[in-house]
């Protein structure tokens, strides 16, 4: 969040007209509400240009329930009084567009993308069997992330702690993650089978190559699931210099996780990443003196010890490239200790045939159906769109990166949107999930922030980024987040009892420590963890059928 903040901070100010007028209903606005209905092709949004900053293309992916409501309005208040979005296109990913066109609208979005090269996505819905019956859909349409990597080219999907300046969440500092886009469990292949022999062959391209057979075992069981998936390689150097280039700019330290101990076939990944930052970054992250708890090298960490790393790690200031399935589940940790996944980016980076990279950013939360629900039952709702926001506002960055011909005004735009969203959260008129019961409604928010960016808009300067005191940041209280209710308060007493083992209704520093040995915590010195390691990596072998 800090790196996309700069490029704004130091641009000098600029004269520009005063406060754009609001139009009452834009063609962006009643376009997003005709997609609601049944025509069979994409829609192209266009906005009155009077006195607006001309965006440069960006595709614009609409989604459905309180996350499409919420950007709705979104547009209507913060972005179409002042841009001219004529050169975006629109697609209405939501089930009933995509059962209307046969999915051709999933394809034609896809084909935007690859084309324009920057992508706006609001959470979208993969409907169950239950949903095919609620939404009366022709069939249980696939998740459309899959088409997307593969017609962008999918590398990487970089998730990064959202940080507010003045107020503190999870980590202190970024964390930024890269879990490679395409392998893995996710486009595995299975059949349930009975018992017999499987045999796994791989055919080359060239007929007259001999085969050669990848496995082969017997299975016992009467019932037995077999799993076929690939991890390919070739695009692993394409991820390295992205990793290793954005926590080199932002200053964090990087870390390769695998669990290549025991899965033999993940060397790979790590030789490929190893490999390019020998070539190319070792040097650059020692002068910038990033190394200096990792032995002055790149360290590899087993997915085992990274699990417990990111809890412990809360000073942030840390970088993990990972595997598919691993940076799904380490992020759904991250997010955790961040506050939730409204607090986490997602942005799927590609390329184009010529090179150029394909950026589509999204937040990691999903649709939010139950603020939905009572959103259409007349009730108060208050939906923090922080995590969508700033995808906008990267998209629209990365769209004026591609097409610079307006990107002052677009980025003076976007700094001013950043900063007003921010300014509500620390003047306490933020949603009730920061802000508790004193917070505002959805709409609420909407209007707050519209208003004090016109404002800012108005003085034709450019956004300055808020810089707080130390002593001034500030921590949400835990019991605003919707997990608290779960939480039971007698277990909790308990535990706590348990490691005050002077009842004196607080914890020392040595009961403190007690407690984190006991649960695994305690934060280890890097010689440990390089111990730790190698004791997996015997552990492994000993225990390795092969």
């Amino acid at each position: 969040a800090q790196a996309s903040l700069a490029p704004a901070a130091r641009r000098p100010p600029r004269s520009c007209s005063a406060a754009r007028p609001r139009a009452p209903r834009t063609m962006l606005s009643s376009l997003r509400h005709a997609g609601r209905g049944a025509s069979p092709r994409f829609f192209y949004a266009r906005a009155f240009a009077s006195k607006k900053i001309v965006a440069p293309p960006m595709t614009y992916i609409s989604g459905e329930e309180m996350s499409w409501y919420t950007m709705k309005i979104i547009c209507e208040k913060w972005v179409d009084p002042f841009i001219d979005t004529g050169k975006w296109e629109y697609f209405d990913l939501s089930c009933k567009a995509r059962d209307n066109t046969e999915d051709k609208v999933l394809h034609d979005a896809v084909a935007s993308g690859a084309k324009i090269g920057a992508i706006f996505k609001e959470p979208t819905i993969t409907p169950t069997a239950d949903q095919v019956q609620e939404f009366g859909l022709k069939k249980a349409w696939g998740s459309p992330n899959g088409a997307m990597r593969r017609g962008w080219q999918g590398i990487t999907i970089s998730r990064d702690t959202i940080h507010i300046p003045g107020i503190k969440l999870g980590f202190d500092k970024p964390v930024f993650f890269e879990r490679h886009a395409v392998g893995g469990e996710y486009g595995a292949g299975w059949k349930s089978v009975g018992k017999g022999r499987v045999l796994t062959t791989f055919f080359p391209d060239n007929i007259k190559d001999q085969p050669t057979v990848i496995d082969g075992r017997e299975v016992n069981d009467d019932t037995t699931a077999v799993v076929v998936y690939d991890n390919p390689l070739d695009n692993v150097g394409d991820l390295a210099h992205i990793f290793f280039t954005r926590c080199l700019e932002a200053g964090i330290v990087p870390y390769v996780v695998t669990k290549k101990t025991v899965f033999k076939w993940q060397e790979g990944f790590w030789q490929k990443m190893k490999a390019v930052f020998d070539a190319e970054y070792k040097e650059k992250f020692l002068a910038a003196g990033l190394l200096a708890s990792t032995g002055n090298d790149l360290q590899h960490l087993i997915s085992d010890a990274a699990t417990m790393q990111i809890i412990r790690w809360t000073g942030g200031g840390f970088g993990m490239a990972c595997h598919n399935y691993d940076g799904d589940m380490l992020t759904d940790e991250v997010a955790q200790v961040h506050r939730s996944p409204g607090f986490i980016t997602s942005n799927l980076i590609g390329k184009s045939a010529d090179g150029t990279l394909i950026k589509e950013f999204e937040a990691s939360h999903g649709t939010v159906a139950d603020l939905y629900h009572a959103h259409l039952r007349g009730e108060e709702t208050s939906m923090n769109p922080l995590g969508m926001v700033v995808a906008l506002l990267g998209a629209m960055e990365h769209a004026a990166t591609l097409q610079p011909a307006n990107k002052e005004d677009v980025f003076r735009w976007t700094g001013h949107c950043r900063e007003a969203m921010y300014a509500a959260f620390r003047d306490g008129k933020g949603t009730r999930d920061l802000c508790g019961a004193a917070g505002l409604t959805t709409e609420q928010f909407v209007d707050h922030v519209g208003a004090d960016l016109e404002k800012r808009m108005a003085s034709g300067e450019c956004a300055s980024v808020y810089v707080p005191p130390a002593a001034e940041e500030v921590a949400p209280s835990r019991k605003l987040s919707a997990d608290y209710d779960m939480i039971d308060q007698d277990a909790m007493l308990s535990f706590f009892q348990r490691y005050d083992v002077d009842k004196n209704g607080e914890i020392t520093f040595d009961e403190f420590v007690d407690m984190t040995l006991d649960l695994g915590l305690a934060p280890l010195k890097a010689t440990a963890v390089k111990t730790k390691e190698k004791q997996s990596k015997i552990k492994a072998s000993d225990e390795s059928p092969f």
